[in-house]
């Protein structure tokens, strides 16, 4: 309630205002005046308990009245210190080592003022060996009353923690700097449900040592039996940018117990010395590749993005989208998205348009088969650059289905590519797979053939064409990793297809990194990541597990259900022909591909007949005219040449 500013009282919470602020303002004031009340009866007690520890418990006369004549004077200057060194306004909650140096060096240095000053004074003075004795007191006593509350606050907490229901037993991976800022925050954060159990460390001459007061309980090849012993339910890895490799071998070491894992934000070197256990976030894929991830150079990005018009197309699917995500962050004159997908197309171009209100984005449902419409389109937005993202991607679905992966991935890139000719687009960047090389399934073919399509447009053209391939992009939809999780969470099995199958990965800023860096710095008409060294299917499936807090073949087993139609153990980057004039730029590789035949254009258009007319027999041994190294997995009639 409150009345009328001229009454002169406002109420608030229940009191007037004016007397509200008076006791905030008072109420400082008046708890430092009780801290150096405090600290003088302390200091006077230590001065006395001091000079009857000198002279045995009886102080001779002469003595009381130095005691007498010394007490004010070292009463004065103690509190003149502490008052100096502010330890009068003293945090009992978060009070640490800083805090204790200041409280000694005001102590000590209020015991040399008091020994100068007695020098000039006409009493007699406590002997010097009191004057020690004092100040190893007030330093105890001092320091006591003010860091017991704090302690207390500790203790009872881990107390609570370590009885209450839902809370995790921890050990945290990592005994350096951002070790001791995770411990620091998980120890004093009242509604914590960690109760760190200790550290691990491979640091020998840290084993044994206490941080935060949590020991250090040996090395990293010790979490199993640690793990067992403690009861521990979570693993926290806090060692910045721990390489894979290392990450790898914790879960392999952790793969027979159920414990879950948590991990350090990569960006906690940029993160002003400050952790804390909201940032932590669950250990993932992206995390096991065996390598670093790349990173490019975002300004020469924005150099060539800034004031374009760009045209996207696939822009619902994930990399499609993530392209439009990163485009639209560098500031385009305009960009055109294009998908068959009217749903997710909404909701990519309802986000963008929240994200950024003075962007000029278009949304279009259109399909890449009809060329007519991709002229108007064209003709409408004149793209400067066009990301050709739209494709049936899926292995096992286009090898029953090839005249649909004809008809969209090479047809459909066909009808993109003449219209970026067409309409005088200056770069046109194709999406394609490291399936395209010496492919055994429908899909891959397709794509090998798109990047011919576009290299035998580009002969014809002004427009510059590069194709950028891919490994598996962890996390797109339908890739290996959705899957998998979708299967740890319904309780199992993970399907994997073979124990030796192996398989390039990427995240996918990398992927649309790759596409923007690559497609437009004009590095070449093919271009690739270098991806490090491929991953094993059954290793990747394992780790994921082991990340779920599950053991693998125990909690969930792993199911080998063997090589689909159109897969291969293991994939290539390049062919033989195009290792031959690999670059490396920036971790990119860049190749020149064999020129199509020189009736390619004939070729095509027998491929178009029997994709149209739905003969998927057709389709087969036109792919394998065309693509001499493409081996289909099923083809159930005699040899090409029969059928030409």
């Amino acid at each position: 309630m409150a009345r009328g500013m001229s009454g002169g009282v406002l109420l608030f919470a229940g009191r007037p205002m004016a007397q509200a602020e008076g006791g905030q303002r008072y109420f400082p004031l008046l708890r430092s005046l009780l801290m150096l009340l405090a600290d003088a009866v302390l200091t006077g007690s230590a001065l006395l308990c001091a000079m009857l520890l000198r002279f045995e418990g009886v102080l001779p006369k002469q003595w009381c009245t130095a005691f007498e004549q010394g007490l004010p004077l070292l009463l004065l200057v103690r509190l003149v210190m502490l008052a100096r060194f502010g330890l009068q306004r003293w945090s009992f909650r978060s009070a640490g080592l800083n805090e204790a140096v200041r409280l000694v060096l005001a102590i000590a240095s209020a015991t040399l003022v008091f020994e100068a000053l007695r020098l000039f004074s006409f009493f007699e003075a406590p002997p010097r060996s009191v004057v020690a004795i004092e100040f190893i007191l007030s330093t105890a006593l001092l320091g006591f009353y003010r860091f017991v509350p704090r302690t207390a606050r500790l203790w009872y907490l881990e107390q609570k923690r370590s009885r209450a229901q839902g809370t995790q037993r921890t050990i945290v991976v990592g005994a350096g700097s951002a070790g001791d800022l995770l411990l620091h925050d998980l120890l004093r954060t009242p509604n914590s449900s960690w109760h760190v159990i200790g550290l691990v460390d491979d640091d020998p001459a840290k084993h044994g040592t206490f941080l935060n007061g949590k020991q250090v309980l040996g090395p990293i090849d010790a979490l199993p039996e640690l793990v067992a012993r403690h009861r521990v339910t979570q693993v926290l890895i806090a060692i910045p940018r721990l390489p894979p490799e290392r990450i790898r071998h914790i879960l392999g070491l952790c793969k027979n117990q159920s414990v879950g894992f948590k991990i350090i934000p990569a960006s906690f070197a940029y993160l002003d010395q400050k952790i804390t256990a909201a940032m932590l976030h669950e250990l993932s894929p992206e995390h096991l590749l065996p390598r670093d991830v790349v990173s490019f150079d975002q300004e020469e990005v924005r150099r060539r993005v800034a004031g374009r018009r760009i045209l996207v197309t696939g822009s619902a699917g994930s990399i499609g989208s993530e392209i439009a995500r990163q485009i639209a962050s560098h500031g385009p004159a305009s960009l055109v998205l294009l998908d068959i997908n009217e749903n997710e197309l909404y909701f990519l171009v309802r986000q963008l348009q929240e994200r950024y209100p003075l962007l000029s984005v278009s949304a279009i449902v259109a399909d890449i088969r009809d060329q007519e419409r991709l002229m108007r389109i064209g003709r409408e937005h004149a793209p400067e650059y066009v990301f050709h993202a739209a494709a049936h991607k899926h292995v096992p679905l286009m090898e029953d289905s090839p005249e649909e992966a004809i008809k969209n991935n090479v047809f459909g890139t066909l009808n993109v590519a003449r219209m970026a000719d067409v309409c005088g687009v200056e770069r046109f960047v194709l999406i394609s797979t490291d399936k395209a090389v010496h492919p055994t399934s429908v899909m891959g073919a397709s794509k090998r053939l798109a990047e011919m399509v576009i290299r035998d447009v580009a002969a014809r053209s002004h427009t510059s064409f590069t194709a950028v391939r891919f490994g598996n992009v962890l996390g797109s939809a339908g890739s290996v990793v959705p899957l998998f999780k979708q299967q740890i969470q319904r309780g199992g099995p993970v399907t994997v297809t073979h124990p030796d199958c192996t398989r390039y990965f990427m995240v996918i800023p990398e992927a649309v990194g790759l596409v923007v860096q690559a497609g437009l710095a004009g590095y070449g008409e093919l271009c690739i990541l270098d991806m490090g060294t491929p991953v094993r299917i059954a290793e990747l499936a394992a780790n994921m597990i082991t990340m779920s807090g599950l053991v693998p073949g125990k909690d969930i087993p792993i199911v080998y259900t063997g090589l689909r139609p159109g897969e291969k153990l293991e994939e290539t980057l390049l062919s033989e022909e195009e290792e031959l004039t690999q670059q490396v730029r920036n971790r990119i590789k860049v190749a020149r591909s064999p020129l199509p035949p020189a009736d390619f254009q004939l070729q095509l258009e027998r491929l178009r007949r029997v994709a149209q007319s739905g003969d998927s027999t057709g389709v087969l041994l036109a792919l394998r005219h065309l693509i001499p190294t493409y081996k289909p997995a099923r083809l159930g009639v005699g040899e090409p040449s029969e059928q030409r």
